[in-house]
């Protein structure tokens, strides 16, 4: 009867056991199965990310291949797909309006922009900046350093429309002094920082 006894008692450590390892089995298995599935999820966010790296380097050559002629002479400059042009070239201090050396470069553009803008169904966003010195004051024209970017860069948008670029591929924004090239800190970096830019950018999708 003993012996009877001692078994009876130990059948139900043995099942609780077993429920104990079957749970263990199950969790480490659901651990498994999200560690996988993370994995995965980083190995699609890479591929995706090399892909967009890939496109984005595609599009640098593209555009420098469209834009080879000036950027070799030096008279325009592309970084991180944005075209620079020096405010000097453009503009004498203080205005915005155009030096015929801007305005014949200007017309040198249009033909490679236009081509690489068709190709990739892209618009052209024409930025004028300036540097941080305040504008004079007996200058008449402008209240501040954001009225003359702004006038600069529609100076240039127009000045690409009458060469020839169709209005509905091209648009102006102005930043002032903000979002400097170079600390301005003596004059040649103040210059760097007087500029105007154009970057294809995507159109905005949807209707109206």
């Amino acid at each position: 009867m003993s012996e009877l006894h001692d078994n009876s008692t130990e059948a139900p450590v043995w099942a609780i056991f077993g429920d104990l390892m079957a749970a263990l089995v199950g969790v480490f298995v659901l651990i498994l199965v999200w560690v996988i599935g993370y994995q995965l999820e980083l190995a699609r966010d890479l591929a995706a990310e090399t892909e967009q790296r890939q496109v984005e380097q595609q599009r640098r050559e593209q555009l420098e291949r469209a834009l080879a002629e000036p950027l070799a002479s030096g008279r325009i400059s592309l970084r991180d797909g944005r075209i620079g042009i020096s405010g000097n070239v453009l503009f004498a201090l203080n205005s915005a309006q155009l030096q015929a050396e801007g305005r014949e470069l200007l017309g040198s553009l249009i033909g490679p922009l236009q081509d690489y803008l068709a190709e990739r169904d892209e618009l052209l966003m024409v930025s004028g900046f300036t540097d941080d010195l305040p504008i004079r004051e007996d200058n008449l024209h402008f209240d501040d350093n954001w009225e003359l970017s702004a006038q600069r860069a529609l100076t240039v948008t127009r000045a690409l429309i009458d060469a020839g670029m169709p209005a509905s591929l091209v648009f102006a924004a102005a930043f002032g002094e903000q979002q400097p090239v170079a600390p301005n800190s003596d004059e040649d970096n103040r210059a760097r920082n007087r500029r105007v830019e154009m970057a294809p950018v995507p159109r905005q999708g949807g209707d109206g």
